[in-house]
C-alpha cells in the first residue's frame, strides 16, 4: 500500500509486519519515532503475541535482546550515536554469541562537541565487531532492508544491523510503498532458532574460550560473514520477484558504463551523488557512481568489477578516521590493490553539513584536469581552521576548539 509517510513510522510498520517477539527500546534521537511508532503498534493491538519491554539505558536494550533472543524470541532494537557506544560491549557479545538480533541504527555524528544531526561516525565505530551492516540510500529501502534483515539474520544466525541516515530519511516525509501482512509472511517465515536456552535441555552460552579455541570460535563468526556475501544478493533477487522492486544487494552501480570517474558512497548521499552524475553526463563528462549496500561484509570483489575500468575512482566518506582519512576508502583501495585507478578520499556531511552538489561538481571537475590531495575536506572553511591554529600556537591557554569555531563562524556563542 502506497503511503505518504515520516520515514521512521514506515520502518516501524515494516518491522511490525515481520512479527517481533520482544522489542527492547530506549529513546534516543533520531532513532525514537521507530520505536515510538513500534510502542503504539503493540498498544493497540497490531502487532501481537510481542513483549515490549521499556529499559533504563542503551546498554539493557541490547542486554534485554541478548536475553531474549538466547531464549527463542525474534527480537528487535534501535539505537543511535552515544547510544550506540553505551551498548558496545553487548554488540561484540550479540554477535560472538552468534544471535540473530535486527537493531536499526539511525546514523548520527559522535562527540564531543555534542551533535546530534547525520553522519556516519556511530557506524564506523563498530564496523569490525561482528555484526552485518546494510546501508540504505531511501526511506524504501530501508523499509524492505529490514524486512530482508530478519530473514538473513536467522538464516545465518548473526545479528544485522540495518544504517539509516538519521534525520535525512528518519524524519523526511515521502511516498513508500507498505507491503501487506501476507506478502511479508510469505517472505519471512517463523524463527526457528538453532540455539534455545531451555530448562528442559540445559546448556551454556557465552562460556570462557581460551587460547586454544577463540581463533577458531572467532574465524567461524567470519565465515558467516563470507556466506553473507552469497546470501545477500539471492535474497534481495527474491524480494525483487517477490515485492516487484530492487531493494538491498552487495552494490548498486550507475551510469559506469564507459565512466573515467566513478564516486563511491553509502546511504542517502547516493540520491545527491546520482543527480550529480545526470547533469555532468548532459555536460559530457565522462562520470558514474556506485552505492555500496553491504559494508559488512564487505564485497570486495563486485567493487572491485565495478571499478575496474575506472582512472579516478572518488570515495565519499561521512565520517573521518582520525588520522587516517577515510575508512571507506581504505577497503575501495584493499579491493583494487595491484590496479593503476587513482583513488580520492572526499570527506564531507561530518555532523549533518550539507552535501552540495555545487560543490562535488567542483571537486569532480577538478580531479579530472589535475593532480590532487589524497585526502579533501569538501566545503571546509579553510580560513576558519587557519586562524584557530594560529590561535592554539600564539597562546598556551587558547580555550575550547569547539567554542572558538562556533564564535568565529557566527554562531553566537558568548
Amino acid at each position: 500500500m502506497l503511503k505518504q509517510i515520516e520515514g521512521s513510522r514506515a520502518m516501524a510498520e515494516a518491522i511490525g509486519l515481520c512479527r517481533p517477539e520482544v522489542i527492547c527500546a530506549y529513546p534516543i534521537t533520531p532513532q525514537t519515532h521507530i520505536v515510538e511508532g513500534l510502542a503504539e503498534m503493540v498498544r493497540d493491538g497490531r502487532v501481537t503475541d510481542c513483549e515490549y519491554i521499556n529499559v533504563e539505558s542503551e546498554f539493557a536494550a541490547l542486554s534485554v535482546a541478548i536475553g531474549s533472543s538466547a531464549a527463542g524470541a525474534r527480537t528487535y532494537t534501535a539505537t543511535s550515536s552515544q547510544g550506540l557506544l553505551f551498548m558496545m560491549e553487548a554488540v561484540y557479545n550479540a554477535s560472538g554469541l552468534g544471535l540473530p538480533i535486527v537493531m536499526t541504527l539511525g546514523n548520527r555524528a559522535i562527540g564531543a562537541p555534542i551533535n546530534i544531526w547525520n553522519d556516519h561516525s556511530d557506524a564506523m565505530a563498530v564496523r569490525d565487531a561482528g555484526w552485518i551492516m546494510l546501508f540504505a540510500e531511501t526511506n524504501q529501502e530501508a523499509v524492505d532492508l529490514h524486512i530482508q534483515a530478519f530473514r538473513l539474520a536467522e538464516e545465518l544466525s548473526c545479528p544485522v544491523m540495518v544504517n539509516v541516515d538519521g534525520f535525512i530519511l528518519t524524519h523526511a516525509v515521502e511516498r513508500v510503498d507498505i507491503p501487506a501482512q501476507e506478502q511479508v509472511d510469505a517472505f519471512l517465515p517463523p524463527f526457528e532458532p538453532v540455539q534455545v536456552l531451555d530448562p528442559a535441555d540445559p546448556m551454556s552460552i557465552g562460556a570462557m574460550v581460551g587460547p586454544d579455541a577463540f581463533m577458531e570460535v572467532r574465524y567461524l563468526a567470519h565465515h558467516k560473514q563470507m556466506r553473507a556475501l552469497d546470501r545477500i544478493p539471492e535474497l534481495a533477487a527474491e524480494f525483487k520477484a517477490q515485492f516487484g522492486r530492487e531493494s538491498g544487494g552487495l552494490v548498486r552501480p550507475y551510469r559506469t558504463e564507459g565512466a573515467e570517474t566513478i564516486v563511491v558512497a553509502m546511504g542517502s548521499v547516493n540520491g545527491t551523488i546520482k543527480d550529480t552524475v545526470d547533469a555532468m553526463r548532459d555536460a559530457g563528462h565522462a562520470v558514474g557512481s556506485l552505492c555500496i549496500t553491504s559494508f559488512r561484509p564487505f564485497p570486495l570483489e563486485e567493487v572491485r568489477d565495478a571499478l575496474y575500468d575506472a582512472r579516478r575512482v572518488v570515495v565519499l566518506e561521512k565520517n573521518l578516521a582520525v588520522g587516517m582519512g577515510g575508512v571507506l576508502a581504505s577497503h575501495v583501495r584493499m579491493a583494487l590493490r595491484g590496479r593503476g585507478n587513482r583513488v580520492y578520499t572526499l570527506i564531507a556531511g561530518l555532523g549533518g553539513r550539507p552535501i552540495m552538489q555545487a560543490s562535488l561538481t567542483d571537486f569532480l571537475t577538478t580531479v579530472e584536469s589535475e593532480p590532487h590531495y589524497d585526502v579533501h575536506f569538501l566545503d571546509l572553511k579553510r580560513d576558519v581552521v587557519d586562524a584557530e591554529i594560529a590561535r592554539m600556537a600564539e597562546t598556551r591557554r587558547s580555550g575550547p576548539i569547539a567554542e572558538n569555531i562556533l564564535r568565529r563562524t557566527g554562531a553566537g556563542v558568548p
